[in-house]
């Protein structure tokens, strides 16, 4: 009989309170409704606005209740990264490092809102992250290669979007949005040292508490067979 691996399951802050948006939007709209049937002329303006605000609350609402509603699955076998465009899996022995991002700006030190893990082969990700999630991240983490820019830790001229095929180590030659991000994640590793980023707000609890969780689990998977 196989055995069930035990799985831990994140739900990301971000999808918090979803439905208590589109809730309050439509109880927005609806006083708003009423009240407009005797004010239109003299507030009409004001209602407008409170109409397309109502509106504004409620697909915020929605675009949250659309994400998945695990953001990360851990289980002995590696981590599972979960988005509405997509996911990536990543088997703990294909990791080599996680941890938390800091940097130094004059006598600043600075913590980014990220948790990076360092692949030991990048190559290996070509097949484990889905081509519309490998597009979207290049432009979710624009703030990660602005910073590093901003801090002398990447030229400029290798923070642009590069078009250009990615030769994997096994000597396949990929094209398209899966290249790109390579040679994305591969400029980020050059500037920050890591290769995937989990953000913050896809995590449940404290960045240093969710690292130190991570950690264990990547320790813990060799005890399964």
């Amino acid at each position: 009989m196989k055995k069930t691996l035990p799985v831990i399951k994140i739900k990301a802050q971000s999808n918090h309170h979803a439905l208590f948006l589109m809730l309050v939007a439509l109880i927005i709209t609806l006083a708003t409704l009423v009240f407009s049937q005797g004010y239109w002329r003299q507030f009409h303006l004001v209602i407008i606005f409170i109409y397309l605000s109502a509106l504004v609350i409620f697909i915020t609402g929605l675009a949250k209740y659309l994400e998945p509603k695990y953001s990360l699955c851990l289980n002995p076998t590696g981590i599972k990264y979960q988005h509405r465009y997509g996911h990536w899996i990543i088997d703990w022995q294909q990791i080599q490092r996680i941890s938390l991002i800091n940097e130094t700006s004059g006598l600043t030190r600075i913590q980014l809102p990220y948790i990076g893990i360092r692949l030991i082969n990048l190559s290996t990700l070509a097949d484990q992250i889905s081509p519309r999630l490998a597009n979207r991240l290049i432009h979710e983490q624009k703030p990660l290669v602005a910073f590093a820019v901003s801090q002398n830790l990447l030229p400029l001229e290798q923070a642009l979007l590069s078009f250009d095929p990615f030769i994997l180590t096994s000597g396949e030659i990929l094209t398209g949005p899966l290249a790109a991000f390579l040679h994305h994640s591969t400029a980020l590793h050059q500037a920050l040292g890591y290769h995937l980023f989990i953000p913050e707000t896809a995590i449940d609890r404290d960045l240093n508490e969710f690292c130190t969780l991570l950690t264990q689990c990547m320790r813990s998977s060799t005890e399964y067979g």
